[in-house]
């Protein structure tokens, strides 16, 4: 059997199956997905930092980051913002770079859901909320020059999305997000397990001796949580043109997508946008 028919079996529901296509695994992806069938823990994929933090760090997170932190380095040169609001800043992968590069803001805030992440942090004087922006959001009405979240918005379900886009136009004078732009396919169909198949096995390579971490910490649930009935999902990514009709839906203008970085599992993009401070 193959990583395929375990894929299929998981989206069915179909545990026992999906363990007996991969009892005899033939590639990475089908021995990480094994292990994982056989002692899958609950909770979410950022309550283990070391594996995230170890995923982030290697394989083609190195190059990405890169464009990802020239990306934001560029748009402060252009914007000279005074202050910032990180929107789902990890441990800082991105952001700590970032504040290192010319006219970067001073005045920074973080939302982070992940209190092991954010403990990781460790940005001195930057005001931290540990939860979720939709709790943030409805416990401020302070503006920020820019509103930036890398690879963090995906996260929230794409209705509750369409609301904190909304708050979040009063609030921003400049919008940057950064994500991936994935094949338009409905979700754990035939085509984005196709998809899933193929991309996580050529991520997962680019691993060495973290590959067993990064794949039963990070990996392994986020994949299993596209496709599982009821198992805990991690991501509701889209397509760029879809960010974009989103953003603009929400009532922000100038909506301008820039692509970055060819990554393992789709290109990454920086979506920038104008909320009603910046206009």
């Amino acid at each position: 059997m193959t990583i395929r028919e375990a894929l299929d079996a998981l989206a069915a529901g179909d545990l026992a199956r999906a363990r007996e296509a991969v009892r005899e695994p033939a590639s990475p992806l089908a021995a990480a997905l094994a292990t994982h069938l056989d002692g899958a823990a609950g909770g979410s994929v950022y309550d283990r930092p070391a594996a995230f933090e170890a995923f982030v760090r290697g394989g083609g997170n190195v190059a990405l980051y890169e464009a990802v932190v020239d990306a934001l380095g560029a748009l402060y040169e252009r914007v000279r913002p005074v202050t910032l609001l990180d929107v789902g800043c990890g441990d800082g992968r991105a952001l700590r770079p970032a504040l290192d590069r010319p006219h970067a803001p001073t005045g920074v805030t973080v939302v982070e859901p992940s209190r092991a992440l954010l403990d990781a942090l460790r940005l001195p004087g930057a005001t931290a909320f540990p939860g979720r922006v939709q709790d943030f959001l409805a416990t401020t009405a302070t503006a920020y020059d820019v509103v930036q979240s890398t690879f963090a918005l995906h996260t929230v379900p794409h209705g509750e999305r369409d609301g904190v886009l909304a708050d979040l136009v009063a609030r921003a004078g400049v919008l940057a997000l950064v994500e991936f732009d994935v094949p338009d396919v409905p979700h754990a169909g035939p085509g984005h397990r196709a998809f899933l198949a193929e991309t996580y096995e050529r991520g997962l390579a680019e691993y060495g001796e973290d590959r067993d971490l990064v794949a039963q910490g990070f990996l392994m649930p986020v994949l299993t949580g596209q496709l599982v009935p009821g198992a805990v999902r991690s991501t509701w990514e889209q397509p760029a043109a879809r960010w974009a009709e989103q953003v603009a839906r929400a009532g922000f203008d100038d909506v301008v997508v820039t692509p970055l970085h060819d990554y393992w599992s789709s290109p990454a993009f920086l979506l920038t946008a104008t909320g009603s401070t910046g206009a």
